[in-house]
């Protein structure tokens, strides 16, 4: 990770926001069911590479004094759902990180911010559910889910607010979402 830091053209080394949005779900089977290859894909991506990306950007905003971070989180890191398990324990890892990370990072005039989807259309389920596109579509039919349009417009706004104000947690639903496990489909 540093390497691919260090190795950025000089107009774009000094990283003033970072965005982590890593996210991925392995399956959804209950615990005793669950793969252990799925579990590592998670931990790895949800929790490390947040991390890892952070421990190689962090150090230059300290330098600063300045510098925004977003991390982009799940209703998965609030409420856990049926067969959730280990994605949801890996979004709950976020959610503490990005509490750490501000209260640690509070000193060095960085703001800290974890913003929090319901439903995003992507190929997320996809890679949930291992490639059954079929499977995959059956999430997002029968009511409008949220795009990544909407997700970044919520962080557009969020890192424009003027430098005293820092947005701390942001849950973003679907009007047809009411919680993780309540969806109300027109089907």
């Amino acid at each position: 990770m540093q390497e691919a830091i260090t190795s950025l053209p000089d107009a774009f080394k000094q990283i003033d926001i970072l965005v982590n949005n890593a996210g991925n779900a392995h399956g959804l089977h209950a615990i005793q069911e669950g793969s252990i290859e799925d579990w590592d894909a998670m931990i790895d991506g949800n929790v490390k590479g947040l991390l890892y990306v952070s421990k190689a950007i962090i150090p230059q905003m300290v330098e600063r004094n300045s510098g925004f971070i977003v991390n982009i989180g799940s209703i998965a890191a609030k409420e856990v759902y049926a067969n959730g398990n280990v994605y949801c324990a890996s979004k709950f890892a976020v959610d503490a990180l990005n509490k750490g990370m501000r209260i640690d990072l509070n000193k060095h005039n960085i703001r800290v911010c974890a913003i929090h989807p319901g439903l995003v259309e992507t190929e997320f389920s996809n890679v949930r559910f291992k490639g059954d596109t079929a499977r995959a579509k059956t999430v997002y039919q029968g009511y409008k889910a949220l795009q990544p349009e909407d997700i970044a417009d919520v962080i557009q706004f969020v890192v424009s607010r003027p430098y005293h104000v820092n947005i701390e947690d942001l849950i973003i639903y679907p009007t047809a979402q009411a919680s993780a496990t309540i969806l109300h489909k027109n089907v």
